[in-house]
């Protein structure tokens, strides 16, 4: 057998496995056969084991071989004379690595939630999320085409909107779930906005065609001036509602609704690392313009030092935890603008798995700190001053509010974004309302579906 012959293989059943136990999971669930907790854990855990020993048999063959960079497509599902649509994976020095902590990390929080979840009565629901999102991360990180990158990131996104209204049957979780997918649908947006953009440059969205020559990190941008800032700005608006980057800030406490194990999966480790590794990807194109470079370090910095004072004002673990979180994203966005590729690459898989760590440790911590302290008979020092208890009291207050509403990023949306585009669309409500009395001839100011008999409007509805 060829390296290549093997490497495609290898390269299908690492996107292939997360698929099959979505198909498994989520066939079993909508025809409503019961599953047992043991055959759901040995499922996922089998899934998680193949495709990891898929995605290390890749990276082992790379190394003997040199390769740096092995492209798989799984072929061309749309060929029109102006765009083309492939579904293409890339095993190169940025997706393999990734591509592993995936495996590696929801394995860990897999066997962690196998216990963890028992007994809850959503158990399937929870995994077959999970399946989803796995499916999700691994198709995003081994993305070769715009294309198959937004299905991937729909899918994370639609998964972990989900997990937040875990608890559905309480209001907070499912408001929350929703703020959580509205700020994911303008990032969403932004990317598709980014992907038709590269169809009008080169037909395609292969990644590489952004690249002139060489794999990652080496390489050059093939588009550069005005057209490397428009596609550049709309994959960085697309990372900055991802990984929730200011403005879009606002939305990560509230994902700590969801159950710990998909808090430390998604906000601690590998959703949350998303947007930075989007603008890794297509590094040699924020390179290219340096106004977009100036753009990306200041909204990595800017982030990281709000994400560290409001971190500090927190009242509950997971909350405090997610924008410890943020704070290291912002740094790793820094890193990703001033050119550090392999820095940021190393950073992010370092924290990547801190954070999970953290994130499953923290509900037995309280219950350690108070045996601590009953041991002792006092309550345990902090062991450090804030810098803040040294300023003026007005600057403390000052920011100690600032940190508490976590910088009004979500009144600032409300009020100058979200307000005027439903104001927008209402009176647009109101003037397709109008025009269609106007055609119905209805002149006494009701809509065509309102003026009919209740014994209409029912059937109409139906």
């Amino acid at each position: 057998m060829t390296f290549d012959s093997a490497t495609y293989i290898f390269g299908v059943v690492v996107a292939a496995a997360p698929a099959l136990l979505v198909i498994v999971l989520g066939t079993a669930s909508l025809l409503r056969i019961r599953m047992s907790e043991t055959f759901v854990n040995r499922a996922g855990q089998s899934v998680v084991i193949v495709g990891l020993l898929a995605a290390i048999a890749i990276f082992a063959g790379m190394l003997i071989s040199g390769s740096r960079n092995v492209p798989v497509s799984l072929g061309q599902w749309v060929a029109i004379p102006e765009y083309h649509f492939t579904f293409k994976l890339v095993f190169d020095r940025l997706s393999i690595p990734f591509a592993i902590l995936s495996y590696v990390l929801v394995g860990t929080i897999g066997a962690f939630a196998s216990s963890y979840m028992h007994r809850e009565l959503g158990y399937t629901r929870f995994f077959v999320l999970y399946a989803l999102f796995l499916l999700g991360i691994v198709t995003t990180t081994l993305a070769g085409t715009v294309e198959t990158l937004f299905a991937g990131w729909e899918l994370v996104g639609l998964s972990s909107a989900l997990l937040v209204a875990y608890y559905h049957e309480r209001p907070a979780p499912v408001r929350n779930g929703l703020r959580v997918w509205a700020i994911y649908r303008v990032s969403d947006a932004a990317l598709l906005l980014a992907a038709i953009v590269l169809h009008h440059l080169h037909g395609e969205g292969d990644f590489s065609g952004l690249i002139l020559s060489g794999s990652w990190p080496d390489g050059e941008a093939a588009v550069s001036g005005s057209s490397a800032f428009l596609v550049g700005i709309l994959l960085v608006i697309a990372a900055a509602g991802k990984s929730a980057l200011i403005p879009f800030s606002g939305w990560l406490p509230r994902a700590m609704e969801g159950p710990t194990p998909s808090s430390a999966i998604f906000y601690g480790a590998l959703s949350v690392h998303l947007g930075a590794f989007l603008l890794m990807r297509v590094s040699p194109l924020l390179e290219a313009s340096v106004p977009l470079q100036v753009i990306v370090v200041v909204l990595g910095i800017s982030t990281a030092c709000f994400a560290s004072l409001a971190g500090r004002v927190q009242t509950d673990i997971k909350s405090a935890l997610s924008f410890a979180s943020l704070a290291q994203v912002g740094i790793i966005v820094a890193e990703v603008g001033v050119g550090l590729r392999y820095v940021a690459l190393v950073h992010l898989l370092g924290h990547a798995c801190l954070r999970t760590l953290q994130f499953i440790r923290a509900p037995n911590l309280f219950k350690d700190y108070h045996s601590l302290e009953n041991a002792l008979g006092n309550r345990l020092s902090m062991g450090q001053e804030l810098a803040a208890e040294r300023e003026a009291s007005a600057v403390r207050r000052w920011l100690f509010r600032l940190g508490m509403e976590r910088g009004y990023f979500d009144v600032i949306l409300a009020d100058y974004f979200c307000d005027p585009l439903l104001k927008f669309f209402r009176g647009c409500d109101r003037l397709e309302q109008a025009w269609l009395r106007f055609l119905s001839g209805n002149d006494r100011g009701e809509s065509a579906g309102q003026s009919l008999p209740p014994a209409d409007r029912r059937t109409q509805r139906g």
